[in-house]
């Protein structure tokens, strides 16, 4: 399932969702090259965040292959990469996906906090999803990059924000394609089941591959940290502008 959109009007622009979208893609084109190696490797190698680097569960000096004729090599911890690693990205489709669902859900989040709270949440979000992946597997020397973690914290922020509010999303089954309408607790929720399944396979394995964990981490650290950072007048607006948007409707 793809969202294309929600029924949610906002009463302020979203300066902090677009900021942060902004630095994902100068990240993607000024530090990663747009994707090309040697660029990408070494973003991901220098940027990212490798659980068995930050614990110490295998010595430095350590190769980690990423590819053919590629590889990272483990250094000593360093905590920064749980920050740099929610701006770096695997690849195209990595990279829009991830902004793509920020651009639709984050605007909304973003309204019922206020940009500066909300960058604070969306970055602690991060760090929760960094350091669920790394608890899942802390032997795990596969680099972790990308604002999935973080994004799957205003997913979480949303679903208790706005469960009701229409969401419209593309969905794919074989070669058909149609168009649905569906209240956000049950994509998101959706969303967040899939996580989960997909996670327990790897909790016993060192393979590459989605972090599921930080999706889990970063979406119940949503909801947890959401009452810290919600306004309640903005929250009240938000709620009379939708009101007045839909003449009242009570899927609100």
């Amino acid at each position: 399932m793809i969202p294309l959109r929600d029924d949610n009007p906002t009463t302020t622009t979203s300066v902090m969702t677009f900021i942060v979208i902004g630095l994902n893609v100068l990240a993607w084109f000024l530090v990663q090259g747009m994707g090309r190696n040697p660029e990408l490797a070494a973003s991901v190698c220098q940027l990212g965040a490798i659980p068995a680097e930050l614990m110490g569960t295998r010595p430095p000096g350590t190769a980690v292959p990423l590819g053919p004729q590629l590889s990272c090599i483990l250094e000593s911890p360093n905590w920064q990469t749980v920050l740099t690693s929610m701006f770096m990205h695997g690849g195209w489709f990595h990279i829009i996906g991830n902004l793509w669902f920020l651009y639709i859900f984050g605007d909304n989040v973003e309204d019922a906090m206020g940009p500066l709270r909300f960058a604070a949440f969306y970055l602690l979000c991060g760090v929760a999803a960094a350091l669920a992946q790394v608890a899942s597997n802390p032997s795990s020397a596969v680099p972790m990059v990308g604002a999935s973690g973080a994004i799957g914290g205003v997913m979480g922020a949303y679903a208790a924000l706005y469960p009701k509010v229409p969401v419209h999303m593309l969905v794919f089954i074989g070669f058909y394609i149609t168009r649905v309408v569906l209240p956000a607790w049950i994509l998101l929720g959706y969303w967040f089941l899939i996580q989960v399944l997909g996670g327990l396979p790897s909790l016993s394995s060192d393979v590459g591959g989605v972090a599921f964990w930080a999706h889990v981490g970063g979406f119940v650290a949503g909801i947890a940290l959401l009452p810290l950072f919600r306004d309640g007048e903005r929250v009240e607006a938000h709620r009379l502008r939708y009101l007045a948007k839909t003449r009242g409707d009570s899927t609100w």
